[in-house]
């Protein structure tokens, strides 16, 4: 039987795993080579790999995804590393006005990965916790994947790499050590695209994504345990392309809707999920849909503010309640 690897390790498994496959993978970013990255990811990929497919960058995120995207157009498969989420806007406009564009303007294929180590819950402050996943769903072009667990974060990253089109891979820093899982031998790849029902239900759905998938476990066992209320809940895995139809599915089963992000509530990617319901099964609602998601402010940085911040199980079950006894 295979050893437990942690979802951070997943990550790595995965990329090693691309780097042997193709020789046209590579890795860029900001101390990735020698120190392994801000949280270690890539350590011990230049030993097998070496200075050609492994490379350090001056601190330009600019740089970065323009290094990417010319790569990426003469035949290569980068992979970059932004040391937190948060420091993507410097390359903002390389990603959404060049990279999420240029298959549209003139054909070729952009396959280049952004990998973003996102969320909070380990005490980052403002500039180093946060969740822009919402800033890229916007864009066409972009793809954009949340994993979850141990499993989708080796299989979505090596998804990602063999995609043609350019994708955020949003990573989030509270489950790196925390989640644990035997994957065995097998190739393990997941479908860009594709939600999964995480856990079955018949009372409430959940739908979320992230580290809220983590959370809503805690309380979805709770309230079974507590009041027999049984949440299914939908890990969305993409936001795009968003299985609609996965999470249609589930409405139609249940009647009852909660959507969790941690993305701040106002312009979260809840908002357009909650829209879609609305719009596409208003019929089979029997209650309103109610949004669970971190509070309209910058992120704090003192310990007691941020998980008031954030949101929490205890938030998730009574959200779950009220919707149950609408």
């Amino acid at each position: 039987m295979s050893a437990e690897i942690t979802y951070l390790e997943a990550i790595r498994e995965g990329l090693l795993e691309e780097l042997r496959r193709d020789e046209s993978v590579y890795c860029i970013g900001q101390d990735i080579r020698t120190y392994g990255g801000a949280f270690r990811v890539t350590a011990g990929c230049l030993d097998e790999f070496g200075r050609p497919r492994i490379l350090d960058t001056p601190l330009s995120e600019t740089a970065i995804v323009g290094a990417c995207v010319g790569s990426a157009l003469m035949g290569m498969r980068p992979v970059a590393e932004m040391q937190f989420a948060d420091f993507v806007t410097n390359g903002f406009n390389m990603l959404v006005n060049f990279a999420a564009k240029v298959h549209y303007r003139w054909g070729p294929a952009v396959p280049m990965v952004v990998r973003l180590p996102s969320g909070g819950g380990t005490r980052g402050g403002p500039f180093h916790a946060t969740n822009p996943e919402a800033w890229f769903a916007r864009v066409p072009g972009l793809k954009v994947v949340c994993p979850a667990t141990v499993r989708d974060a080796k299989g979505l990253i090596k998804a990602a790499v063999r995609d043609d089109n350019p994708v955020l891979y949003f990573e989030h820093k509270y489950l790196y050590r925390r989640l644990k899982d035997a994957l065995g031998d097998d190739e393990v790849l997941t479908p860009i695209g594709e939600a999964r029902v995480a856990r079955e239900g018949r009372d409430v759905s959940l739908i979320t994504y992230g580290s809220m998938v983590y959370y809503g476990q805690q309380a979805a066992d709770e309230l079974a345990a507590e009041e027999g209320i049984e949440t299914e809940i939908v890990d969305l895995r993409t936001l795009v392309p968003l299985d609609q139809d996965a999470v249609l599915e589930s409405v139609r089963k249940t009647s009852r809707v909660v959507v969790a992000h941690e993305d701040t509530k106002t312009g979260g990617f809840g908002g357009e999920i909650s829209a879609r319901i609305a719009e596409l099964a208003f019929e089979h609602l029997d209650a309103p849909i109610r949004r669970v998601a971190s509070r309209d402010t910058p992120v704090p940085h003192a310990p007691q503010l941020e998980d008031a911040f954030m949101p929490s199980v205890a938030d998730l079950k009574r959200a779950i309640l009220e919707t149950a006894a609408y």
